[in-house]
């Protein structure tokens, strides 16, 4: 049996379960190497909005069953809503067990404030013309299908693997700006309202980076995602660390042999054990 490492806090967003952008092969390896105290997830693990009963394969279930394992062994989980999964927010506020789902989470870490959010609540192409963004994330779905069929061409010949989202993110200029206006609006906000920590998603921009202006100073934290980065936030002895999937692993982690053999009704068994759905006083 491998060892786990023990985590204070484990933060991961923009998973979008159900989408051919997913990596959840790489993800159930992660979590498969870590014991959170706190699971944190940080909007658009279920991609709500793209969902399709004709794409769902067994390594997303499996995603869904180690968090579900995850908490029936003790660990705390916050699922705080986003866009792409925002038909969640009519459960805002209850909890299931050690399950909780939240539009926003502040905690207090070892004297210091942490503000966590999605972030779509700044997106004014979300809020304004909902239709569009969806639009749009098709067509980002199309894109990162593309990306992997390169890949695959890339990876057989030899070769590094290689963005092309990325690549469009940073050199189209009104990406670059609204990234920045994002990360510049999340801080001041933060800063103005005293939290030492603010942790977003959303943008798939992973970022650990101390923002300082003439109102204060605050640190920007970004989970980044698992369709591109395979990034995670980690909390402990007193310090975030950004985990990047391609630099960090330190062996071939694989589901637990249990998940791997645990069927769908297997899954709502454990789920129904649990503590009925109740609100948050």
């Amino acid at each position: 049996m491998k060892l786990k490492r023990k985590v204070e806090i484990v933060v991961i967003s923009d998973v979008h379960l159900g989408t051919y952008g997913c990596h959840a092969k790489q993800l159930l390896t992660y979590l498969s190497s870590v014991e959170p105290k706190h699971l944190i997830l940080n909007g658009d693990i279920i991609d709500i909005w793209q969902f399709s009963k004709r794409y769902f394969p067994k390594s997303h279930m499996q995603v869904i069953k180690k968090i579900v394992s995850l908490a029936t062994k003790g660990t705390k989980v916050t699922y705080i809503t986003g866009n792409h999964d925002e038909m969640l927010r009519k459960f805002t506020d209850s909890e299931i067990g050690n399950i909780s789902i939240v539009n926003k989470l502040v905690l207090e870490l070892d004297g210091k404030k942490a503000w966590f959010f999605h972030g779509d609540v700044f997106d004014a192409s979300i809020q304004n013309a909902k239709w569009l963004a969806k639009l749009g994330g098709y067509g980002y779905d199309l894109l990162i299908l593309f990306n992997r069929f390169i890949n695959w061409i890339l990876v057989t010949l030899g070769k590094e693997r290689y963005s092309l989202s990325k690549k469009i993110k940073n050199s189209v200029k009104g990406a670059v700006k609204y990234i920045s206006n994002f990360e510049t609006t999340a801080t001041d906000l933060a800063i103005e309202n005293g939290y030492d920590y603010v942790v977003c998603g959303h943008i798939h921009q992973p970022k650990n980076e101390i923002i300082e202006t003439k109102k204060g100073k605050t640190t920007y934290l970004n989970s980044g995602d698992w369709v591109e980065n395979f990034t995670a936030l980690e909390y402990q002895f007193k310090r975030w660390k950004l985990y990047k999937y391609s630099d960090d692993k330190l062996s071939a982690f694989f589901a637990d042999e249990d998940l791997k053999e645990m069927s769908e009704q297997e899954l709502i068994a454990a789920i129904t054990i649990m503590k009925p759905l109740k609100k948050i006083k």
